[in-house]
């Protein structure tokens, strides 16, 4: 199978779909990788290092599309990447297609088989492997851009997290105790913030209460529990999931009214449509925005700002399918690989995966009934 890794260009996005270790292994497989020049530079891997993995550079990414049968990226097509998309390709990426029924559109236009990684399961451990990894890097960076802009420079109200003897540390609320949650509680409980997680499952509040040993206090979400969350907050970090789907607005605009001026909101569930009724996705270039004296953080691609860790851990976990996908070809990778199959969100101008579909209100068509 040809293969190919063109350059991201959304908004400071320094990550790249295929890391120079991966293009050796489908070398060895026998596929030919095509890798736009330049496309590794942001995440510290040059045009040498993928040559000497067998990988073929193309000049630009008219010549990747043109040439490729699946397109393996990190982010969701823009307008260029749609242009240069050909009829019925092959794309393997995060698409988070819910909150976006112009992009869904698009794809269902040119007829693409998209992959969605954020939708790809584990069915053994019922979980999402190929979120996962960028869930743990965002969970993570949520804390340091929190304080960060709690800095009084910066917006903030000028409140260290972790605080000093003889001074309160910063309330941190978390909304959500999945893998982004998780993460976000061991940072901040590393700078010594006072930490309260909120999610509506109360095995995994059981849970989260061993893990951290006590160090976090624990709340069953309802909207008087999160209502009062949302007013002690100085940062809140949003991170509920529904796969596929819409995240819900769990926090409303008259909530952000009533919490502290200079309180910080890092959305990590913008991609998503966020958890939070005022926030909108934002870019590395301009991350924040205020509401009612309330610092937004809701950029859409956070690990973007860290490439060489994200894109290391991820292609850590998209490899595997590539594999599958490149080695058996799609119909009989995703019939053999029920998670592989899940992670099918448009196919050949139909939606099948159901939350999209419910999410946009369009009709839905099963993968077994179209393959």
């Amino acid at each position: 199978m040809r293969i190919g890794v063109p350059t991201e260009i959304k908004d400071n996005e320094y990550r790249v779909g295929m890391t120079p270790a991966g293009a050796r292994d489908l070398s060895s497989d026998g596929h030919q990788v095509l890798v736009q020049k330049g496309a590794g530079n942001g995440s510290g891997f040059s045009d040498e290092e993928y040559r000497a993995a067998g990988a073929t550079i193309l000049p630009d990414a008219d010549a990747v599309y043109e040439q490729a049968e699946m397109i393996v990226k990190v982010k969701e097509p823009i307008d260029p990447d749609l242009k240069r998309l050909r009829d019925g390709q092959l794309l393997f990426t995060y698409l988070h297609l819910a909150p976006v029924p112009a992009l869904t559109q698009s794809l269902l236009d040119k007829k693409i088989v998209g992959v969605a990684y954020e939708t790809i399961t584990d069915e053994r451990k019922r979980t999402l492997p190929l979120l996962t990894p960028m869930s743990e890097v965002a969970g993570r960076m949520s804390v340091h851009v929190g304080a960060y802009y709690l800095h009084k420079p910066n917006g903030g109200r000028g409140v260290l997290l972790g605080g000093v003897p003889g001074v309160l540390p910063a309330d941190v609320m978390i909304i959500g105790g999945g893998v982004v949650g998780t993460n976000a509680a061991k940072m901040a409980i590393g700078l010594g913030a006072r930490v309260t997680i909120i999610d509506v499952s109360l095995d995994r509040l059981r849970q989260l209460d061993d893990i951290f040993r006590g160090e976090v206090q624990t709340l069953a979400s309802s909207r008087a529990h999160i209502e009062e969350a949302v007013r002690r907050a100085d940062l809140l970090i949003g991170g509920v999931l529904i796969p596929g789907a819409a995240a819900p607005k769990l926090v409303t605009r008259d909530m952000i009214g009533q919490m502290k001026k200079g309180s910080v909101i890092v959305d990590v569930a913008i991609d998503q449509g966020g958890c939070v009724e005022t926030a909108h996705p934002t870019t590395h270039s301009n991350p924040v925005y205020e509401v009612d004296g309330v610092v937004h953080y809701c950029v859409a691609n956070m690990p973007g700002a860290v490439p060489r860790t994200s894109t290391i851990a991820l292609t850590n976990a998209t490899l595997p399918y590539t594999r599958m996908l490149a080695n058996l070809g799609f119909d009989k990778a995703v019939r053999g690989n029920a998670g592989l199959a899940e992670g099918v969100n448009v196919y050949k101008g139909e939606i099948t995966y159901e939350a999209v579909a419910t999410s946009q209100g369009r009709a839905y068509r099963p993968l077994a009934d179209l393959l």
